[in-house]
């Protein structure tokens, strides 16, 4: 398979859309594993229990890693993404608003697959091949 070279701008505006979700669910799941009080709270008033926080950190920081190893990417995007189908789902039974809440994880969603578009080019034609 032919390398495919991708220009700088490209390449950085990838690693800065990837970086931005790597970065967050890090921040989300050593809140959960550490539990301050403020996200025992907010994950309390979505309607789980304390001892959930222990297998949503995993979970997170699990399909996390996997994204942020380039080798297991793919298989990260698709893990983060149904982690994010998830939350929509708590968000959507809570009538939280749509925009700051609802649809945060789709705009974090666009964020994973559109990091791993510009930057990997069998996304791109995985895509245009269906």
């Amino acid at each position: 398979m032919a390398h495919n070279k991708i220009s700088k701008g490209r390449q950085w505006t990838s690693y800065v859309l990837s970086g931005l979700v790597i970065a967050f669910m890090l921040l989300d799941g050593l809140g959960k594993l550490f539990k301050p009080e403020s996200v025992v709270e907010s994950t309390v008033s979505l309607g789980f229990e304390e001892h959930h926080l222990l297998i949503i950190a995993l979970l997170g920081l699990v399909a996390t890693l996997l994204y942020a190893i380039p080798r297991t990417a793919i298989l990260g995007a698709i893990l983060l993404t149904g982690y994010y189908g998830g939350v929509i789902a708590t968000h959507v039974r809570l009538d939280n608003p749509l925009f700051s809440h609802t649809l945060f994880s789709v705009y974090l969603s666009l964020f994973v697959w559109g990091g791993l578009w510009l930057r990997d080019p069998r996304i791109k034609q995985f895509f245009a091949s269906n």
